[in-house]
């Protein structure tokens, strides 16, 4: 099994920037991909950005250019960064591992971002 837990979430205003944060622990070995999502309120969870075991990353269109993904291989740890943040990124950030030949996949519980204007 797979752990994740998500920090680094929090209140900013439009243009400024946030790093989130997500621990894994367990089966981190087998870990094959592992990113973001986000959900808004009254909409569906969207991938944000995942980053493969590899080293390869994909992003969503709407962050592209503003956000970061990095991995932390020795800490297990994958990073976000976020900058010129704007309202509409305004969601409940979720950090997500997916296993080889999605064999499994696991979901933190969540961190709150919220980008006044």
């Amino acid at each position: 099994q797979v752990q994740l837990v998500e920090s680094g979430g929090g209140l900013v205003q439009a243009g400024g920037s946030l790093r989130l944060s997500c621990a894994a622990s367990g089966s981190t070995f087998s870990i094959n991909v592992i990113g973001w999502y986000r959900q808004a309120p009254g909409k569906q969870r969207e991938l944000v950005a995942v980053i493969s075991r590899g080293g390869n990353t994909n992003y969503a269109d709407s962050v592209k250019g503003r956000f970061t993904i990095s991995r932390d291989n020795a800490k297990n740890t994958v990073y976000l960064q976020m900058n010129s943040l704007k309202p509409e990124d305004t969601a409940v950030y979720y950090c997500n591992a997916v296993g080889p030949w999605n064999t499994y996949e696991y979901w933190g519980p969540g961190t709150q971002v919220t980008v006044s204007s």
